[in-house]
């Protein structure tokens, strides 16, 4: 059994620690799954929630200070794997004991950010049709005016945080760096391979049936890829495809 080890998890734009709340029970006892809330979301409602991208950044990276575990990684799906990113980027400028991995879904390398694709997202009917073309909100969500409404609002304020990324050259991160993407997604293979320049060490590609969301729609193969990534264990070849294919 692979030695302990604390899986930090940061949410997509939107959402909220809960999406990660059902993975503590699917994956093995040695992985300790470590949901991030945001600030002004979920249970923590009450506090005042950042308004820049690198406010928010910074602010995680002083509350993961506070709680330093013996071994730990990052993960983030979509805006929660930029977010990943850059609180290891601080984390290293600050000196301190860094993840002993990097794990992003979803999300094209910070180099291919377009902040373009956030700013236009500024009227409800753009968010919704954005939701809609994701897959990733229950049908409830789209019937309850009032949850639709706070998820809209939560949604553009994410948005316009992701939309105030800019992209700067850093020495590259001497941690392995795994990538996941789903097929049918919108984000172009090419953008998710350049995550490969961001590190030194071992990078990772493995892609799954599904869109944007493909981790809730492939979420066995993705949760037993994730913990083999954790472990040094090999991927099984079905469920991994190369970025040359992929891109094919």
């Amino acid at each position: 059994m692979p030695a302990p080890l604390t899986l930090f998890c940061l949410p997509c734009a939107g959402a909220s620690a809960a999406m990660y709340l059902r993975w503590r029970r699917q994956l093995p006892s040695w992985l300790q799954i470590q949901p991030i809330e945001l600030p002004g979301r979920g249970g923590r409602l009450n506090e005042a929630p950042e308004t820049t991208f690198d406010a928010l950044a910074h602010r995680l990276c002083d509350e993961l200070e506070m709680y330093p575990p013996q071994r730990y990684a990052l993960f983030g799906h979509s805006m929660g794997a930029l977010l990943a990113y850059r609180i290891t980027h601080c984390l290293r400028m600050r000196k301190r004991p860094l993840p002993v991995a990097l794990l992003v879904s979803a999300c094209a390398a910070p180099s291919h950010q377009d902040w373009k694709r956030y700013a236009d997202k500024d009227s409800d009917a753009s968010l919704i049709a954005d939701l809609r073309k994701q897959n990733g909100t229950p049908e409830e969500v789209f019937e309850n005016a009032e949850l639709l409404s706070m998820t809209l609002s939560l949604l553009g304020a994410d948005y316009r945080i992701c939309a105030g990324f800019h992209y700067r050259k850093l020495p590259p991160l001497p941690i392995p760096i795994h990538v996941f993407g789903g097929r049918a997604d919108e984000i172009r293979p090419s953008k998710l391979e350049a995550w490969q320049f961001e590190n030194d060490v071992n990078y990772s590609l493995d892609w799954f049936d599904g869109g944007h969301f493909f981790l809730r729609q492939q979420e066995d193969a993705f949760l037993a890829a994730l913990a083999d990534r954790l472990s040094g264990n090999p991927v099984e070849v079905s469920h991994v495809h190369s970025a040359a294919l992929a891109s094919a």
